[in-house]
């Protein structure tokens, strides 16, 4: 008998003007039910300079954010060049490519979106989200940058609120933190 699925997360970044706001929801959730609403789904790298979310399995998501620090320590906290590795690296490696997780990692200067099928994407906009309730506030972050002037941080909080009331797998219990700037 397998384990009930394990979903969660909703992870939402927005780079304008050199700075990244990221943010994601608290919940977390086994089966049809909620076993964590106040969960934190992000974590700084390289002395506080790359800020990443993740969605996914949370134990695979440590261990590629274990992977991804030392590669930006081997790589002098070159985001786009660390990142290229850690893709090839969880794509390639047995152990690695088994690892259920995306992650999104913004310096300021850069946004990436990796995944363990060796993706390395740049979004366009400077928006992109991850997990259950991605599309959604993607989508509405979009939206906030076409037709308003609000902060990076100002639409990553109202699109992962917009998010909540969509999908049944992403809270309002919201973590947002910036980077650059």
């Amino acid at each position: 008998m397998r384990p009930p699925a394990l979903h969660s997360t909703t992870v939402l970044a927005v780079r304008k003007g050199g700075l990244t706001a990221m943010g994601a929801d608290g919940q977390v959730t086994l089966g049809q039910t909620v076993v964590k609403a106040d969960a934190c789904k992000l974590r700084r790298l390289s002395e506080g300079r790359v800020l990443v979310g993740f969605a996914g399995a949370s134990g695979d998501a440590f261990a590629l954010l274990e992977r991804f620090e030392e590669e930006l320590r081997r790589h002098n906290d070159r985001l786009l060049r660390a990142a290229t590795e850690l893709a090839r690296s969880w794509r390639t490696d047995r152990v690695l490519r088994r690892l259920e997780s995306m992650l999104l990692a913004s310096d300021g200067e850069r946004l990436l979106i990796l995944s363990g099928s060796g993706d390395v994407i740049e979004p366009e906009e400077g928006v992109a989200g991850i997990g259950s309730g991605g599309a959604y506030a993607t989508a509405a972050a979009r939206a906030l940058l076409r037709h308003t002037a609000l902060a990076p941080r100002a639409v990553v909080e109202a699109s992962l609120g917009i998010a909540a009331e969509l999908c049944i797998y992403t809270n309002a219990h919201l973590t947002v933190e910036e980077v650059g700037g």
